[in-house]
């Protein structure tokens, strides 16, 4: 091909993840070792998770059972049986020099998780996803003073590394799609989804440090390969060198690695030079891949049988273990049943917690209250502090009683926002103390009706000017009444009150 020809090449971007999960188990996968973070380093260990001659491993039931919602939740077969391989690799935070895994009887497969991308829905196939254990977690450290968080430093510029197995063994299930991506927009949006979906089911807390971690292939094909529906021929998949980014830590991360390395491939294809079939690594800081190892293939992992594991039977517990309403479903029964809008839907399902706080306040309260409130309120002032709604918890009575203040009228619910819900927020003081100490009461309606005639009286130029059909005029009344009464007057009662003074 010649140069020319390279250069004006049309080529489509091919996507695949394998996306490591973290799931919640209060034991490791195969020891009893507390999987709760600390910062002490390789306290969380025993014979077992530190690979010690004749520990034997036992697999945790909670975490077969966690893999099994996950496979129920993406529609998955959960085969008849299922195995435990070794795939051997040396490196440091890998203690037994193997690692306990799944290879060709994984725990899932065949599965299919759906997402909205710019409106539009996607579905993405799902190969596999399959048990392991987790690696211990590796620090490269600078010589020097201070903090060692502050020497942490990548592994071309320590002076010594640091390994701590507390980690080593922690349940990871590993969710391996098919090459179905051709953006990296959609890959943040899948990513996205699928901790969505994780969190509702409870075996997932995106909280934790490396709780969710991508490698993503990506290679480079002539764009008319690519059929109108997205399928792409194996044959073409085969012939394209592909590169593997390691250790992606965030959905932003997966979308910004992603879109520079399809760049890069895109720039020497087009140049006419070769991809090369390798193993990269994602630099946030810089917010590029480098070149990290040539591509290993199975044959370099050696697996065989885990013999001291046998074969798990677990197919009829998808019939029997029962998985929450996900956030698909419940989207459209909020839409359904509190007739509210797909926007305000999206928000309130937006995690587990957040629809069940809004359920909670919407048993008590109108739903369009319980929405705006919860939605809007709560969230954007939570939103604001960084906070989440797991934050204010153990403080629903006293959000409920704000919003129960403001359903009786006894306080105004711009004050109740503006000012009482702040406090409670920066403060932690209770919404009664708040309106107590701010004189927030609702004024009386004689007080009102004086705060309007005296407006009138005091601002003839407005008067006028509403009487010669300037709407803003009656606005800068509004506002002067409101001022009188320190903000504690209903606005919509006082535009009232001041359309029938106006009109005499």
């Amino acid at each position: 091909m010649t140069a020319q020809a390279a250069e004006s090449r049309e080529l489509a971007a091919v996507i695949g993840l394998e996306v490591h999960v973290q799931l919640e188990t209060e034991t490791k996968i195969f020891c009893g070792c507390s999987t709760e973070p600390t910062e002490e380093p390789n306290t969380h260990t025993c014979p077992v998770c530190l690979g010690l001659p004749g520990a034997l491993p036992v697999v945790n039931e909670g975490a077969v059972e966690a893999a099994v919602k996950v496979g129920k939740a993406i529609d998955a077969d959960v085969p008849e049986e299922t195995t435990f391989h070794r795939k051997n690799y040396y490196y440091p935070d890998l203690p037994k020099n193997f690692q306990i895994t799944q290879y060709d009887a994984p725990i899932c497969r065949d599965g299919e998780l759906e997402f909205a991308v710019e409106s539009q829905r996607r579905a993405v196939s799902i190969r596999r996803a399959h048990l392991e254990e987790d690696p211990g977690s590796i620090k490269h450290v600078r010589e020097g003073t201070g903090p060692l968080e502050s020497r942490t430093c990548s592994i071309d510029r320590a002076d010594y590394t640091l390994i701590d197995y507390n980690r080593a063994g922690t349940p990871l299930m590993e969710i391996v799609t098919e090459p179905d991506f051709r953006d990296p927009g959609e890959v943040r949006a899948f990513l996205e989804k699928l901790e969505e979906v994780l969190e509702y089911l409870g075996v997932f807390d995106a909280t934790r440090d490396g709780s969710l971690r991508i490698d993503a292939n990506l290679s480079m094909v002539d764009a008319d390969e690519v059929g109108e529906d997205g399928h792409i021929e194996e044959s073409v998949l085969e012939d394209a060198n592909r590169t593997e980014v390691k250790n992606i830590s965030s959905h932003k991360g997966a979308e910004q690695a992603l879109a520079f390395e399809a760049s890069r491939q895109r720039k020497l294809i087009q140049s006419g030079r070769a991809v090369e079939q390798e193993t990269r690594h994602f630099n946030e800081t810089h917010g590029n891949t480098v070149s990290m190892r040539s591509k290993e293939e199975e044959k370099d992992y050696r697996y065989f049988r885990e013999a001291d594991i046998p074969p798990l039977e677990v197919a009829d517990w998808k019939e029997t273990i029962d998985i929450p309403e996900l956030p698909d479903a419940r989207r459209e029964r909020f839409v359904a049943e509190y007739d509210l809008s797909e926007e305000a839907a999206a928000k309130l399902t937006s995690t587990k917690q957040v629809a069940d706080f809004f359920e909670s306040v919407a048993e008590r309260f109108d739903a369009d209250l319980a929405a705006t409130w919860v939605a809007d309120n709560l969230l954007g002032e939570l939103n604001y502090r960084d906070m989440e709604i797991t934050d204010v918890d153990d403080r629903f009575d006293e959000v409920t009683r704000l919003v129960e203040l403001v359903a009786e009228d006894e306080i105004t619910a711009k004050n109740a926002r503006e000012t009482v819900l702040r406090e409670m927020l920066d403060e932690g003081e209770d919404p009664d103390t708040v309106v107590e100490r701010e004189g927030l009461g609702k004024t009386s309606g004689d007080a009102v009706q004086r705060a309007v005639e005296e407006a009138i009286e005091e601002n003839p130029d407005a008067v006028e000017d509403y009487h010669s059909g300037e709407d803003g005029a009656l606005n800068f009344l509004v506002g002067q009444v409101m001022q009188k009464t320190g903000g504690s007057a209903d606005p919509g009662d006082v535009n009232g009150l001041l359309r029938e003074e106006l009109a005499e």
